[in-house]
């Protein structure tokens, strides 16, 4: 017999789920493209430390292997198509001006896969960093176009490079927003980032709100220059 509201005759309604009852990740491989660079070297140094599986991608692959040989803890090197094509999550973290080359270059490698991108579109002038804007809206949405057959999401934005590779620091006080479409792609990426110890992810809106996400970093370069800091991000009240 159907469960019924006494006062409505319709079907009860099933509880809301948990925001913070994530998936376990723990057995996924996890795929850094641009992991010779200073922000995916130290992603996967941390997901790495953390337990995670983590193959470096470069478009040279002794380059990749090179770095992951200096990280240690298990971590693998590849070239950029293999390493897309071992993992089951890929983090885009490739300079912004090879963005677009880079993900054109491995459509059919990252076809099905979850992709986590943390471009941020910046320039540099006299007066600091600024924000781009790209066509499409934001990096992410610019993922998105030109991997139609992906599951792409947006996070990772506002981690310092500095305190990512800092062996001597053990915990990273901060929160990673989460942006994408589907529920059950952001809710594998908040777990992801909650395998760091002191990162929470946190769900902030669809791809369509990434370009401010990324913009931000502009803001926080401003502030890490001023107070010689390595400024990270807290959501309050959640």
């Amino acid at each position: 017999m159907t469960s019924t509201d006494n006062s409505t005759g319709s079907a009860a309604k099933p509880a809301a789920k948990d925001p913070w009852d994530l998936p376990d990740v723990s057995g996924l491989v996890v795929g850094v493209l641009g992991g010779t660079g200073d922000q995916g070297r130290g992603l996967a140094y941390r997901l790495a430390r953390a337990g995670q599986k983590v193959i470096i991608g470069s478009r040279a692959a002794e380059r990749a292997r090179s770095a992951a040989e200096e990280l240690g803890l298990g971590i693998e090197g590849a070239d950029n198509a293999e390493c897309a094509r071992r993992s089951d999550i890929v983090i885009v973290a490739v300079p912004w001006d090879g963005h677009a080359k880079t993900l054109e270059a491995l459509r059919e490698e990252l076809s099905g896969k979850l992709v986590v991108d943390c471009v941020n579109p910046l320039g540099f002038d006299k007066k600091g960093a600024y924000a781009l804007k790209p066509e499409e809206g934001s990096a992410a949405e610019q993922a998105a176009a030109l991997l139609p057959d992906s599951r792409v999401t947006a996070a990772f934005h506002h981690l310092s490079a500095v305190l990512l590779q800092d062996p001597a620091i053990d915990e990273i006080d901060t929160d990673v927003m989460v942006l994408g479409e589907v529920r059950a792609d952001t809710d594998i990426v908040q777990a992801l980032a909650a395998r760091i110890p002191g990162m929470r992810g946190v769900f902030a809106g669809r791809l369509r709100n990434a370009h401010q996400v990324e913009s931000l970093v502009a803001n926080l370069i401003s502030v890490n220059r001023r107070y010689k800091a390595h400024a990270g991000l807290r959501v309050t009240d959640v």
